[in-house]
């Protein structure tokens, strides 16, 4: 932007033209350019008013009048005409005025309120020598945002430029202010290799069939990646005869990443603090968005820290019990609570458990004995197409019914598939299979496994609550995880758990082979290979939410479990969110790629053979409104919409523009910020207007809390929310991110996207943080919502994704827009930003 111009006059006079528009300007890349032009040689000098605090906009608060001084100096001894001063443009509109006049306080006569006259310009005049003339600028924001003007001062043959940001407030933004600056937490890093072995091994109690492997790094293949190389077997295409090699390889670039890691938590000369259940606390400042953090399960070494050989010396294990925002809740054995004294200072050193990534290794390694229809179904022999004719417990559609019938006559490899977008029942349909399976095949054995221990549950809720099939408590076992926390299991369905002094385990082997249908998450099926469950004893294996597990987990239950003749089947969609991975190499070269991704990859699946693969399209989660665009972007337009009930969309008449299309787009340039030591990014400005909404929400229908979900990006933004929500005796709404919502759905969603400056955005997409540049992340987040879908953000950061810039204009052009102004819809730029098909 340019902020001094020449501008051709007439001796005589000046003409002022009308008002321009402005746009967004990026405060964090454009303001201080902006108010930093002149310098003590120029003949004349301009203030810029409302001055950054700390890098950032003054604060003003909404509905009160902000004002701050402009002074023009003459530093010659010559007189220099004012040919004018202008607001050039505002952002609201008319926002910013011009005054001679400070503008009247409470105290001021009405005298002195009288001549007080307010506008956009001011009149030419002459600036004397070594003379100042003051004016002011004001803002009374009529709503909380970033509000920005543009001043152009005419002075002499130059054109100078002002532009202004001032941030507009409430009590509740203001209330999540900052309270200490955001610096970037330095540890004092060292080496702890001398004193302990780099993998701690976990205490158990308990002996196993089948021991697990340490599986360590081999020194040739740590020293490779450790200088950037790629191992060879990467390089090559993936067989059977490398199946192991290839997936463990990766799996050792995902670990030596989280080795890294984790070494940025490392303490020293820190004081734990005592909490309930002979719990230990302490802050661990920098806790990062997504793991590589520091999640439960981990472990942590501590010792004294008077005590120093060889770098840390290290004396008590424990492990992380539960993370709250930047406290850590840490569980040790009595040999540690015995010693532990208040006021005792610590050296402590974190790792992650390796537990997970060893029944990974063991799992490809035992891959290479599955059967070829298994691991690369291309090479299939026809089957019949026939399906064995089904009279379903519930209501299904053709497709459904399809899926059921073909699982029903299916007998073993190569792995059945039914795959679709959000809300068109895939649980159900695997609900409905798994009981005409317990019905009418009383010798069939069957194991499910979801990604993650919600997906679990809902999956055991729906097979005991179908309230037409009676499912017996002896024959049904949900098996948990030793580190899952007893008070996480719902107090109905814990009665399918088996556990001893609230802490959960694996029943024996002679118990586990009574039950005919066992739930687990896929990472927890390892233990029923651990105790001796046999390939084959399982007839069917149904793996929910195949897309979000890598195939190394996906292989956890396959390769121990499946003989040729187990029947497996998996349901899921590609084109959510996929498998978490942190090392960019080896999600680049296979780990991000789900076992069900590289299924469509063979021409069996991709060709949509009946024999199979079943696509579902009838969605009966979402308004159709709020289907078309993702059917149309992700899903070539083959959704269907069956939801039933669309009336809802009436009670939203008090915040929509227009009560029959349920998707609204507020639009407002907040602030992104991080504090302490937390590098979590909040914009409290939106935190603001979502709590607004909530309770707009509620006031004006008949929502339940738990009808309300929040979906937003970054934890802090999940916690301020939270804060808030809670300071209004607000409870039970879920806030959370994509990942957390996944498989779930809400009347209502409501969206924070954060972000208000193009600074980061790369930092995002590197990190794989915030919704732009990631397409499975925009899908998953606009189909959770069943009735109402709002989406607080700044538009003229999230339209530069060619995603969220569809969303955008598909809201304004249903006239479905509020807040800030938009720039001109910028078609060329966005649509070479569109994905090849």
């Amino acid at each position: 932007m340019s902020r001094v111009q020449k501008v051709n006059r007439n001796d005589e006079c000046s003409v002022i033209g009308d008002k321009g528009e402005i746009s967004f300007i990026d405060f964090e890349l454009d303001g201080p350019v902006c108010s930093d032009d002149q310098n003590e040689e120029d003949p004349v000098i301009i203030s810029t008013p409302f001055p950054f605090t700390r890098g950032k906009p003054r604060s003003a608060f909404v509905g009160e009048t902000s004002y701050d001084a402009v002074t023009i100096t003459n530093t010659t001894r010559e007189p220099v005409p004012l040919w004018g001063v202008k607001i050039f443009g505002s952002n609201p509109a008319d926002s910013f005025t011009i005054s001679l006049l400070k503008p009247p306080s409470m105290d001021s006569d009405d005298e002195y309120i009288k001549r007080f006259l307010e506008g956009f310009s001011l009149e030419d005049r002459t600036l004397q020598p070594g003379k100042t003339l003051t004016i002011w600028l004001s803002c009374k924001p009529k709503d909380i945002g970033l509000h920005t003007s543009i001043v152009h001062f005419d002075v002499g043959d130059e054109r100078i430029e002002r532009v202004i940001f001032l941030l507009a407030e409430d009590k509740v933004s203001q209330s999540l202010a900052s309270r200490k600056s955001y610096a970037k937490y330095q540890r004092n890093r060292q080496s702890t290799s001398e004193t302990f072995a780099r993998y701690p091994a976990k205490r158990s109690s308990r002996g196993w069939k089948y021991k697990l492997r340490q599986f360590e790094m081999p020194e040739g293949t740590r020293k490779l990646l450790e200088d950037k190389q790629i191992p060879a077997v990467i390089l090559e295409n993936l067989t059977k005869e490398n199946y192991a090699s290839y997936f463990g390889t990766l799996l050792y670039m995902e670990e030596l990443h989280l080795e890294k890691e984790m070494r940025n938590y490392d303490m020293r000369t820190v004081e734990l603090r005592r909490r309930k259940g002979n719990l230990m606390a302490i802050e661990v400042p920098g806790l990062a968005e997504r793991r590589p953090s520091l999640v439960h399960g981990d472990f942590v070494f501590v010792g004294p820290a008077y005590q120093q050989r060889n770098g840390l010396n290290f004396q008590y294990q424990g492990s992380i019990y539960r993370i709250e925002a930047d406290e850590v809740l840490l569980k040790f054995g009595k040999d540690f609570h015995m010693q532990n004294h208040p006021g005792s200072f610590y050296n402590i050193w974190f790792t992650f458990n390796r537990i997970n990534l060893q029944r990974l290794h063991q799992a490809v390694e035992s891959a290479q004995y599955l059967d070829i229809d298994f691991l690369f179904p291309s090479q299939l022999k026809e089957q019949s197409s026939n399906g064995m004719p089904v009279t379903p417990f519930t209501s299904l559609n053709q497709q459904q019914l399809q899926a059921v019938e073909k699982i029903l006559s299916s007998e073993g490899a190569p792995p059945y598939v039914i795959h679709g977008p959000p809300g068109t029942g895939k649980t159900v349909t695997l609900v409905e299979a798994i009981l005409q399976l317990y019905t009418t095949r009383k010798n069939t054995r069957i194991l499910v496994c979801a990604a993650s221990n919600s997906a679990a549950d809902y999956i055991l809720e729906k097979l005991v609550l179908n309230g037409i099939v009676e499912v017996k408590d002896k024959e049904i076992f949900r098996l948990n995880a030793t580190s899952r926390q007893y008070e996480d299991v719902r107090p109905d369905c814990i009665r399918f758990c088996y556990f001893e002094d609230s802490i959960f385990k694996c029943p024996p082997l002679e118990a586990l082979m009574c039950y005919r249908i066992i739930i687990s998450t896929y990472m927890s099926s390892s233990l029923l290979y651990a105790e001796g469950i046999s390939c084959g004893h399982f007839s069917h294996i149904f793996l929910d939410e195949a897309g979000q597990v890598s195939e190394p987990e996906t292989m956890v239950p396959m390769s121990n479990l499946c003989q040729r003749e187990t029947t497996v089947v998996l349901a899921g969609d590609p084109k959510q969110l996929g498998p978490v991975v942190f090392s960019r190499n080896a999600m680049t070269y296979g780990l991000g790629k789900s076992y069900l991704e590289r299924l469509f990859e063979c021409n069996c699946y991709s060709h949509g053979d009946p024999n199979f693969i079943t696509k579902l399209v009838s969605n009966y989660r979402c308004h159709p409104a709020i289907l078309q665009l993702p059917s149309k972007l992700f899903y070539e337009g083959e959704l269907l919409a069956c939801k039933e009930d669309t009336s809802s969309a009436k009670s939203w008449l008090g915040i929509l523009p227009r009560g029959e299309f349920p998707i609204l787009f507020v639009g407002i340039q907040g602030c992104d910020e991080r504090e302490g030591y937390n590098p979590s990014w909040f914009n409290r400005i939106e935190a603001s207007k979502v709590v607004n909404l909530i309770i707009k929400l509620r006031a004006l229908s008949d929502l339940r809390e738990g009808d309300i979900g929040v979906i937003t990006p970054y934890r802090q933004q999940v916690v301020k929310i939270v804060n808030v929500l809670e300071s209004e005796d607000i409870f039970g709404i879920k806030v959370g991110s994509v990942e957390q919502f996944q498989g779930q759905e809400k009347e209502v969603i409501i969206i924070s996207t954060v972000r208000s400056t193009s600074r980061h955005n790369e930092h995002d997409k590197t990190f794989s943080l915030g919704f732009l540049t990631n397409p499975r992340r925009f899908n998953v987040a606009l189909t959770r919502a069943k009735s109402l879908l709002v989406i607080v953000g700044n538009p003229h950061i999230i339209s530069k994704d060619f995603y969220w810039h569809k969303l955008l204009w598909y809201c304004k052009d249903n006239n479905s827009y509020q807040g800030c102004p938009l720039s001109e819809r910028e078609l060329d730029m966005v649509e070479d930003l569109a994905p090849e098909h």
